[in-house]
């Protein structure tokens, strides 16, 4: 058996989530009914990381093991192929051969996230970004996303019965960024994150940016180990995995 990764984009509006679940139409069920039409045969996927409903990657992996052999030309003809059958809003991007003990959920080392926030009504966001009209001062959203780095017990933002064996991530990338004068990103980079954390994060963060929570109350919210004092409320369209990351 040869094992393959392949390497998927996707608008997540209309899925209830990457992973396959019954009665729900998710990325992992599109992506494998492609693969079956195109083998003629099932290919049962394991993904790399799982993203709620309504939540979009740039990059995301799946890998899946065959008894065919595919070369470089195979794989680049597999992808085009692919894309003529999937849905408009998933992409394949690549198919690469790798070793038959490669895992492309345990062998990542870190995860990047964005959280994208605009300011001024824009329907060309809408469905990808956070509407949120209040001003920000950036300078004390930095300050927060700075402090998370120093911390490594994420318990206040990991959702309550979310089956994680341990609350500890280490984030290795915390800020915020201006990308135009009307919208705002968080950028984050990590070794593993909690389910709900990047956008209870981003939730807990937003009234600091506006004078509404200060520094050492934000501090407290941490250091508390209580979810109940963070803010989960963020929609999960202005999400986007933007990479993972292997050796």
């Amino acid at each position: 058996m040869a094992r393959y990764f392949i390497e998927v984009a996707y608008k997540g509006t209309a899925y209830a989530g990457f992973q396959v679940q019954q009665n729900a139409n998710t990325v992992q069920s599109e992506v494998e009914k492609a693969l079956a039409t195109y083998f003629r045969e099932p290919v049962a996927l394991t993904g790399s990381s799982r993203t709620d409903a309504g939540v979009h990657a740039l990059q995301n992996f799946f890998q899946f093991d065959m008894e065919k052999l595919l070369d470089e030309a195979a794989c680049s003809k597999t992808v085009y192929h692919l894309n003529a059958i999937l849905p408009a809003d998933i992409a394949a991007r690549s198919i690469r051969h790798v070793k038959d003990d490669a895992h492309c959920r345990f062998d990542a080392v870190s995860r990047s996230y964005i959280y994208t926030i605009y300011q001024f009504k824009d329907p060309f966001l809408n469905d990808r970004g956070y509407y949120y009209p209040y001003q920000l001062g950036i300078s004390l959203l930095n300050e927060a996303a700075a402090l998370l780095m120093e911390y490594t017990d994420f318990e206040s933002f990991a959702k309550k019965h979310n089956q994680s064996f341990t609350n500890q991530c280490t984030l290795y990338k915390s800020e915020w960024v201006v990308v135009s004068r009307d919208v705002l990103q968080y950028h984050v980079t990590g070794n593993r994150f909690l389910r709900g954390m990047v956008r209870a994060l981003v939730g807990t963060m937003l009234p600091v940016g506006r004078g509404k929570c200060s520094i050492e109350e934000f501090i407290s919210i941490i250091e508390s180990k209580d979810p109940a004092k963070a803010n989960f409320a963020t929609p999960a369209h202005g999400l986007s995995l933007a990479q993972v990351n292997y050796p």
